[in-house]
């Protein structure tokens, strides 16, 4: 089946490419146990370990390669001579160990961090084994991942054919725990240590693990606070029709020790129709009723081939949210599962039967939902991170610089009497200022080339031409950043704009007697940079140009695309050559290359909502955000006679449709978050870093109290988690990246505007999570903050 071709891939890539699994960096150990030659030698300081193909079917080898420091290989050449280092790289740099059972390759996943593999030196003594031991850094996903790669190839060596034909109990065969796994140490010897050596504590068999670390009840962790403990379950409606029924493990996702806990070694799960588009999900054993959960977007679906796992999110009903794990005996049970899981969750969305839907399109919805890798992703190892980043104070948090400092910071007020809070973001291009919504009032602020905040001035009145007060909708910086056009939902055809030099609105647009404004956004990715009059305007049912300088009416007729039935579109956004990328309520995104005429491409709908939508400039990748999760599009052919061809420009195959990438938060992480804040997750528009001479790479978001980035290389390379985060005392409102870097990002909260050092950004851990250190202003009165620097306080001179 299709999916089952894609792990393959996935796990052992190009046939064209040696290596099919690497752990990147780590130190190999000869351990003597028994032996008068020494306990302990380091054989390689900093060294890669990799499974790689011979040039013999079902032949493969552990491969560990030493890593030269800069310029030491060049020293080693003059001490050895340059004929000599030639002749002795092999033996010097790698060694090599054909991948047999007899090897008894093993890993050790250690209560003290250490993530060792071992394996017999069947040419040493007895008891004489290797250990790599993996650097720090190493995920234990990567390392879960190597051991089942390398069962996978002693099943093909032992068998003669595939490890497609390989179930789960074929590979346990392969794992070797039952053998200890002595200390690597080159400063232990034998009189320092017994000779009898005894397995140190570990986790639970890393095969039999998920992306995240299931743990048994029995693992030797030992758990600070009490356990995490499953909720009573819900009673289950009375079903029409089963869409999947199932056998499986079931785990709980433990708060305290940040593990998958097992709970029932045998549970049954059942996804039900239950009448009125609406579909639930049971999970029960011989012995209880587990859990009954309505099946709905914010269970978070996550399906893991790699590891024959199913993690989602469970709520009760005072809104406590859990993350359970459902393990399958093998990968066809697995898919069996996903497809009716998945239709009920699409037809609950959509109000449409999964049926009537085509095969690519039912086939578009599954692969998003996949934990997978996308493809054509460059294999080139990670990049180091720039370090040469600005001097942070404490907290990681650029410092800004004082509006006035002579008064008392207590008196800076925070709070409008109106209840007014900060709700919209508008970052500069031309000008290093940000624009912050708040009520009737904007806020400016000023980036300063050492990437502090300082506040500059403030629009105390955002009035119409005839003086009415009102809230801005939707902003948009305008003519080099020295206009603003602004929506007012009391007058959904018109859209104004503001000087801001004078800062205040000069002019009313009447878009169309008959078409209302759903949303706007540039003619080009930098068109604001540029002197350039019109803009990108859509409706519920229409894609049209507004000319701001024609008479009566500013909607352009030659340029406007209107749809008979209701598209629904919700955002759009544009890239440097004025493609457009539009999106909809619905979840389908078109893809335009001018004003005017239908769109080349239209990618199905998941059926979420789309709430905002962003392209790189290039128009290489489209990122869409909905509630729950992110959308990462790759818009470039691959094959087929439009290859290389965005799919702005020419459509795409019927049969070809780029493989969406979902980017969400784990569910266990989700738990975690609402455990700890009680707060639904709810994303805002995501988007890009970006500037005309700047790459994209890195994607930003908040939900809550969280900032959220992604890293888009690890994002592409298929890197687990690869987001980290930041917590504030508050829920952010709005962010973005300042223009040109991905280093710096502006975030409005409630009642402030920061400015933050990407760097501060954290992975995701239950300390982070739950805020540990975090800045939280300290209260000196009703509705005063006191503690913080009046240019960080948007409306502190109002």
């Amino acid at each position: 089946m299709f999916m089952i071709r894609n792990v393959s891939k996935f796990l052992f890539g190009d046939s064209s490419k040696e290596s099919i699994i690497e752990i990147p960096q780590g130190q190999l150990y000869l351990v003597r146990p028994l032996s008068v030659k020494g306990y302990s030698e380091l054989i390689f300081k900093d060294a890669a370990a990799s499974i790689r193909r011979t040039g013999q079917e079902f032949q493969y080898q552990l491969v560990i390669q030493r890593a030269y420091e800069e310029g030491e290989e060049e020293l080693l050449a003059d001490e050895e001579g340059e004929d000599g280092l030639g002749e002795l790289a092999t033996e010097k740099d790698e060694k090599t160990f054909l991948l047999d059972e007899s090897l008894r390759l093993r890993i050790d996943l250690r209560s003290t961090g250490e993530k060792i593999l071992a394996w017999r030196d069947l040419s040493g003594d007895i008891g004489d084994v290797y250990e790599f031991v993996c650097d720090s850094s190493t995920a234990a996903e990567t390392v879960a991942q190597f051991e089942i790669v390398a069962a996978q190839c002693q099943y093909e060596r032992k068998y003669r054919k595939s490890r497609d034909t390989a179930t789960s109990s074929d590979l346990e065969q392969f794992a070797f725990d039952e053998e200890p796994i002595p200390t690597a140490s080159p400063v232990l010897s034998p009189a320092e240590r017994s000779p009898a050596i005894s397995p140190s504590p570990s986790t639970s068999r890393i095969l039999e693990s998920p992306a995240n670390m299931v743990k048994e009840k029995t693992s030797a962790v030992v758990k600070k606070g009490k356990q995490t403990e499953a909720p009573a379950s819900r009673a289950q409606p009375e079903g029409r029709e089963v869409l999947a029924k199932e056998t499986a493990e079931l785990h709980l996702f433990d708060f305290e020790s940040s593990t998958f806990v097992m709970q029932d070694p045998q549970v049954t799960a059942t996804v039900s129709e239950v009448g009125d588009w609406k579909y639930w999900l049971q999970i029960t054993s011989k012995d209880r009723d587990w859990l009954g959960q309505q099946v709905i977007e914010d269970i978070n679906p996550v399906f893991n081939f790699e590891f024959l796992s199913f993690i989602f999110n469970h709520y009760t009903d005072d809104g406590s949210a859990y993350s359970w794990l459902l393990r399958f005996k093998d990968q066809p049970t697995e898919e069996r599962f996903q497809e009716g899981l998945m239709q009920a969750l699409w037809e609950h969305l959509n109000k449409v039967k999964w049926a009537k839907q085509k095969d690519d399109e039912r086939e578009y919805v599954l692969e998003a939902f996949q934990d997978l890798t996308m493809e054509d992703v460059d294999a080139k190892e990670d990049e180091e991170e720039d370090e040469d980043e600005e001097d942070e104070d404490e907290g990681g948090r650029p410092r800004s610089e004082h509006y006035d400092s002579d008064e008392d910071q207590d008196d800076i007020e925070t709070v409008d009497k109106d209840g007014n809070v900060n709700s919209q973001l508008a970052v500069g291009y031309k000008h290093d200022r940000s624009f912050v919504v708040r009520g009737s009032k904007i806020g400016v602020f000023k980036h300063t080339p050492d990437n502090h905040l300082e506040f500059s001035t403030n629009i105390s009145k955002v009035e119409t031409p005839k003086g009415k007060l009102f809230s801005p909708k939707k902003v948009m910086l305008h003519a080099e950043d020295k206009d603003m056009i602004l929506q007012n939902t009391d007058n959904p055809n018109s859209l104004y704009r503001m000087d801001l030099e004078y800062g205040k609105i000069v002019d009313e647009w009447k878009v169309h007697d008959d078409i209302p404004v759903t949303t706007f956004a540039p003619e080009k990715k930098f068109a604001q940079m540029t002197g350039e009059q019109t803009f990108l305007g859509l409706s519920n049912n229409s894609l049209f140009r507004i000319d701001p300088r024609l008479a009566g009416n500013k909607l352009v007729d030659s340029e406007h695309q209107q749809y008979a039935t209701k598209a629904d579109f919700s955002a759009a956004a544009t890239t440097d050559k004025g493609y457009i990328a539009v999106a909809s309520n619905k979840g389908d995104i078109r893809m335009f290359d001018r004003f005017g005429i239908r769109a080349k491409t239209q990618l199905p709908a998941l059926g979420d909502p789309v709430i905002g939508i962003d392209v790189s400039k290039d128009g290489r990748y489209i990122l869409a955000t909905t509630k729950t999760y992110l959308l990462l599009i790759d818009a470039m052919q691959k094959d087929g006679k439009n290859e290389g061809k965005l799919g702005f420009e020419k459509p795409f195959a019927k049969d070809s449709k780029p493989q969406p990438k979902r980017l969400a938060l784990t569910p266990s992480h989700v738990a975690q978050f609402q455990h700890e804040t009680k707060a639904p997750l709810s994303f805002t528009a995501a988007r890009f870093n970006t500037g005309v001479d700047t790459e994209e790479t890195t994607i930003v978001t908040a939900t809550g109290p969280f900032i959220v980035t992604w890293s888009l290389k690890k994002v592409l390379r298929g890197q687990k988690d690869p987001y980290s985060i930041k917590r504030y005392s508050e829920e952010v409102k709005a962010d973005n990246f300042r223009f040109g870097s991905d280093k710096s990002l502006i975030v409005a909260l409630p009642n402030e505007v920061d400015m933050v050092a990407r760097r501060a950004l954290k992975r995701p851990t239950r300390e982070s999570i739950a805020g540990e250190g975090m800045r939280t202003p300290r209260r000196s009165g009703a509705g005063r903050v006191s503690g913080l620097r009046k240019s960080e306080v948007v409306n502190s001179p109002y």
